[in-house]
């Protein structure tokens, strides 16, 4: 998966400098709460503590500072009541995302014997509406995690549910982060008349942050034609240790032992592709080309899915047909640990409830349910040439599928499903290929997902991760929408 920069995150605590001479050592209390926050964030972020901000002033100071900083997302941490003026200028002058931590250090008072103090060092909740109102009427998103600051024996499930809240948001803070300083080379053109796939490079650079390199077919040809011996026998050893070799398909007669030219000339194909990757600082390529009558861009067109198929591997996703919009799908769930194969809908099985989904072309190897398999094709269907293709199914276990598609205004959206990778046969025809099970049945999720009006391909990845995809669209500014 890639390698990713950890977010840069704030934390600032909140209280009222009025208690302070009235309540001895309740601003002490509530700054130790505040370092086991930051202490703990500090294991999925880098941090940077504004201290406790109890004055209109003191909020001034602190929001500078984390706009010098650079954060990514901003953590209130909410000790006990504060006036709301104490916050607004945090974010005003910090300009990031802001995510307010009710989080009560106690599961409940002991009624009794609670004075005053004891009170105010639990109170965290009174002020969160206030917070949420001053949010609303000035225009600033409203997050929130509410639970508690420690787990007791008989209360696990609120300090247990926050505390995954936050390792989420720094989690899609860090996506977000790297989707934002990533470069994606676009290589040749979208496949003709799919219009679901044709996309606006500047509205992806504006809304995602995304540089789009523009790559011509040349570009591929010059660095495949420089490939060395040694180049190609490093991709060879690469091919045969991460996949099966296959023999004769016993379904398709297009499908079969991929020959030895064929495989050679994959192996060339993808060498000079990680030195276009290289050369060009790349973390994603959308690609497609059609060429003509076995000229060298069909050639170099047939001869891509194993070389972007080991790139998709190593953290820069390769999204096939020139999807642009499925290759940031593919590259924010790997930014999310969960892989991002790509993949659209194959078939509906009504008799046993699932789906099959999967590609001709590119798959990601490090989610695959077992080795996948290199078969040789004969044609790819739609396209032209021949050559080697990839045949696999995703691990079987909870899935997530992520869709990138764009609204009738021009703006980017989110959808993603939940479900399962379940056993049994595949398509033996040299495409991948998984069995994936919904909460609904076929036909319900076919008009459920419709209804969004996605882009007909998708990114599939490993793990249930859709609570972070919300928080990433979040962060991004984007719709999302879980069916």
């Amino acid at each position: 998966m890639s390698q990713k920069q950890k977010a840069h995150v704030g934390v600032f605590g909140i209280g009222l400098a009025a208690y302070w001479p009235q309540f001895p050592g309740l601003r002490e209390r509530l700054e130790g709460y505040q370092r086991r926050v930051e202490q703990r964030l500090s294991e999925w972020a880098s941090v940077t503590s504004g201290g406790m901000v109890d004055d209109a002033s003191g909020a001034v100071r602190a929001g500078d500072a984390f706009l010098r900083s650079g954060i990514d997302l901003l953590f209130c941490y909410v000790g006990t009541y504060s006036t709301s003026s104490q916050v607004l200028p945090v974010l005003q002058r910090a300009k990031a995302p802001v995510v307010v931590l009710n989080l009560q250090p106690q599961a409940a008072l002991d009624y009794d014997r609670t004075d005053t103090a004891e009170w105010l060092a639990n109170c965290s909740a009174c002020c969160v509406p206030e917070i949420a109102c001053a949010f609303a009427r000035s225009g600033i998103p409203f997050r929130q995690v509410t639970g508690m600051l420690d787990p007791e024996p008989d209360v696990l499930a609120p300090w247990e549910i926050a505390w995954e809240e936050m390792r989420e948001w720094c989690q899609a803070a860090s996506a977000v982060r790297n989707l934002r300083d990533s470069r994606m080379g676009f290589l040749g053109h979208t496949y003709p008349g799919m219009l679901d796939m044709y996309s606006d490079f500047t509205q992806h650079q504006a809304q995602l942050g995304t540089h789009i390199e523009v790559l011509e077919m040349c570009d591929l040809e010059a660095r495949v034609a420089n490939v060395t011996a040694d180049e190609a026998g490093r991709m060879a050893d690469a091919a045969h240790e991460m996949f099966e070799i296959s023999e004769e398909s016993p379904a398709d007669p297009l499908a079969r032992k991929p020959s030895p030219e064929e495989l050679e000339w994959a192996c060339r194909v993808a060498a000079g592709l990680e030195k276009l990757v290289n050369d060009c600082d790349l973390d994603g390529l959308t690609y497609y080309y059609r060429g003509l009558d076995g000229n060298r861009y069909e050639q170099l067109a047939a001869g891509m899915t194993l070389g972007c198929s080991l790139l998709t591997a190593r953290g820069v996703p390769c999204s096939g047909e020139g999807d642009l919009k499925n290759c940031q799908a593919m590259k924010i769930m790997d930014l999310l640990g969960a892989g991002g194969s790509f993949t659209e809908i194959y078939a509906m099985d009504f008799r046993e409830g699932f789906l099959l989904m999967g590609h001709d072309g590119t798959f990601h190897p490090a989610i695959a349910e077992g080795r996948p398999m290199l078969r040789g094709l004969g044609l790819y269907h739609g396209k032209r040439g021949y050559g080697v293709s990839v045949e696999a199914s995703v691990r079987q276990g909870p899935v997530t599928i992520l869709g990138l598609t764009q609204t009738r205004d021009g703006r980017l959206k989110l959808v993603a499903a939940e479900g399962e990778s379940i056993a049994g046969e595949r398509l033996k025809i040299g495409n991948t290929n998984s069995r994936i099970r919904f909460h609904l049945d076929p036909a319900g999720f076919m008009n459920a997902w419709c209804r969004e009006g996605p882009t007909h391909h998708c990114a599939l990845g490993v793990g249930k991760v859709s609570a972070t995809l919300e928080k990433v669209a979040s962060l991004l500014g984007t719709e999302f929408k879980l069916i």
